[in-house]
Formats: C-alpha cells, sequence, structure tokens
C-alpha cells in the first residue's frame, strides 16, 4: 500500500508488497526489496538499495551524501540488507571513492538516532543501540552489539560477537568475542553470555577464554601475550580468528585495565 501523500520518483524500484507511509520521500535512483514497510516522513535518496522484509520508521533518513569535504558527488551506494529494523531518525550516509558503498548487513537493529557514517561496512545480526555515533570507514563484524550513546572513531575495526558498553568512546579496535568498558575503554571480559544466545558451541566459548586470559591478564603486555597464545593454545578457527584480527589491527587493540 502506498499512501497518496508520499512522493515515490516515477523511476524508483519498489518490489511486491511494499508499504509507504505518507510524507515519504524516495528519489529516483532507489531499490526497495519485497514486503519492506517505510512508515511516515521517512527519506530514501538517490543510490539506496533496501532488501526485504525491512521496517523503516519516521525520520530516518538513508542514503544522504557523505559528511566528508573530500566528497564530490562520486556516484556511490547506501546498502540495507534483509530483514533490518531501522528505528526513528536514523541516518545512514552513503560511501565515498574508499569502498564506493555504505553497508548494512541482513537482520541488523539500528536503534533510534543511531547514525552511520560513509563507507561503513555493519555486518549481520548486529544490534546498534539509541544513540550510537559510527564515523565514516568503520567495520563492525557479525553478531556485535553497540550499546547507547557510543562514540566509534574513524577506520576502528570491531569484531564478531563483541559487546561495547553504552556510553563509551572506541578509539582502537576490539577484537572477537570481548566485551569493551570503561574511560579509556578496556577488555572487561569475554562476551559469553552473547555467544551463548547466538548458540556458539560451549567448547568454542571456553577456547575464548582461555586465549583472552593469556593476552589480558596472565602477560603484561599484548605482545607477550600473542607469544603464549601461538604457543601454548591448541590451534582451532578461534584462535585463528583473535590472532588474525589482533595482527590486522596497525593502530593497536583495546588494553586490559589492570595493565
Amino acid at each position: 500500500m502506498i499512501s497518496k501523500l508520499a512522493y515515490i520518483h516515477p523511476d524508483a524500484q519498489l518490489g511486491e508488497g511494499v508499504i509507504v507511509g505518507p510524507f515519504t520521500n524516495i528519489e529516483a535512483d532507489v531499490i526497495i526489496g519485497a514486503n519492506t514497510k517505510i512508515e511516515s516522513n521517512v527519506t530514501i535518496m538517490n543510490g539506496s538499495e533496501i532488501g526485504s522484509d525491512c521496517h523503516i520508521f519516521p525520520g530516518a533518513v538513508i542514503g544522504a551524501i557523505p559528511q566528508d569535504l573530500k566528497y564530490r558527488g562520486e556516484d556511490t551506494k547506501a546498502i540495507v540488507g534483509n530483514h533490518c529494523v531501522i528505528r526513528e531518525c536514523v541516518t545512514i550516509n552513503k560511501g565515498t571513492t574508499d569502498k564506493w558503498k555504505t553497508e548494512i548487513g541482513n537482520h541488523t537493529l539500528l536503534m533510534a538516532y543511531t547514525h552511520i557514517g560513509h563507507d561503513s561496512i555493519i555486518g549481520n545480526h548486529c544490534i546498534l543501540a539509541n544513540s550510537a555515533g559510527i564515523s565514516g570507514h568503520v567495520t563492525i563484524d557479525d553478531y556485535a552489539i553497540i550499546e547507547g550513546q557510543v562514540g566509534v572513531s574513524q577506520f576502528v575495526h570491531i569484531g564478531a560477537y563483541a559487546f561495547v558498553g553504552g556510553r563509551s568512546g572506541v578509539r582502537q579496535n576490539i577484537p572477537p568475542f570481548v566485551k569493551a568498558a570503561r574511560e579509556p575503554l578496556s577488555f572487561i571480559g569475554v562476551n559469553s553470555i552473547g555467544m551463548k544466545r547466538r548458540g556458539v558451541p560451549e567448547e568454542d566459548i571456553k577456547k575464548a577464554e582461555s586465549i583472552y586470559k593469556k593476552l589480558y591478564i596472565f602477560n603484561n603486555t599484548i605482545g607477550k601475550g600473542l607469544e603464549d597464545v601461538a604457543q601454548n593454545e591448541p590451534d582451532s578457527l578461534i584462535k585463528t580468528k583473535i590472532l588474525e584480527f589482533i595482527k590486522n589491527s596497525p593502530g593497536g587493540v583495546i588494553k586490559s585495565p589492570l595493565k
């Protein structure tokens, strides 16, 4: 059902069963998948692609140009996957020539007033709570949870299954499977509850706990912890993911509050 009070450009592509509320504006170069519901007063701008079975709430703005002075009108995208919920007043800026897109994965929830900056890549099944501010060029992997009023600096990478406590400032990478909080932002444990809820086997949770004890508790530095893990932890997919993440973090990862 399309409200007579909505404006939809004739060149926009809407799938079957799409619902559009009053005073919503959908521009020409827009694709919207089947059965997506768009409430009133939503703005979906050129270069936006929305998947199927999404729900977009009033005041959201998707596909606005980047808040980057280097942007010169390049033809870039803002992509939202399937089964996503975009709550009130969320803003998602399109990409620049860095990645040419900003992308939100499937089954992801962006709560009210969240901002997703240009060239950020948000994974599947993520939850970003109210007023989370994600700067440009940020990567957030699958199943991560970002609590309310968290600010994430440019080029930060947050690993899969990570949990970031509310009102935190994120300036360094956060490895997968950990909980991060306090000021300055620090490792406070393994996100074992979140991993259990997402169906991660207990054996893998115990491996993550063992590895992070060596990285953050038993050794004085991350460097020594990496050596300890490499030499003394049995090989596993969990070990590989953690070590590769840290080794590919040139700006460093969060520290232990004890160090």
